[in-house]
């Protein structure tokens, strides 16, 4: 079980998205550049997340994107759902059908549950991580990179 670039790709884009947004709508042009994430699969992506109401487009001059929701409001499970993401380390898919129909000692595996479960928490675990968590660690970062230490002059004792 692996989390594809699509999932990585639309949580990176949306945090591009939501830590510049208060400037106006960002576009998918400025994110691709920022993010060197093709064009477009960010249009494929966002056309998704519009779907489902993650976020909004604003057509014409300084046009492009905004948060449909309060980035607080936002999951990182949502956005990864929203992209049609599969979080499943169950081999079955979660069907249940683990050695295929035509297996003589049952359909599931012996670890079925310890997938399913495994699944289950992903989940959760996604679902506790908000969009504006992610960009305070990001904003939290970047405050961090920019310091600048500036030495005392040593002063004898």
């Amino acid at each position: 079980m692996r989390l594809t670039t699509k999932g990585r790709f639309a949580v990176t884009a949306m945090i591009d998205l939501a830590m510049r947004q208060d400037k106006g709508p960002v576009t998918l042009s400025a994110i691709s550049q920022r993010q060197e994430i093709s064009l477009s699969y960010l249009e494929q992506l966002f056309g998704k997340l519009r779907r489902h109401e993650i976020v909004e487009s604003v057509r014409g001059p300084g046009g492009g994107y905004t948060l449909a929701r309060r980035a607080e409001d936002v999951t990182v499970a949502d956005i990864i759902i929203a992209v049609d993401e599969p979080l499943d380390a169950t081999q079955c898919g979660g069907k249940e059908n683990c050695h295929g129909s035509g297996h003589e000692h049952g359909s599931r595996c012996m670890t079925h549950d310890l997938w399913a479960t495994l699944n289950a928490k992903m989940v959760e675990y996604l679902d506790s991580v908000s969009l504006k968590d992610l960009v305070d660690q990001q904003r939290q970062k970047n405050a961090e990179h920019n310091v600048v230490v500036v030495p005392r002059p040593h002063v004898a004792a």
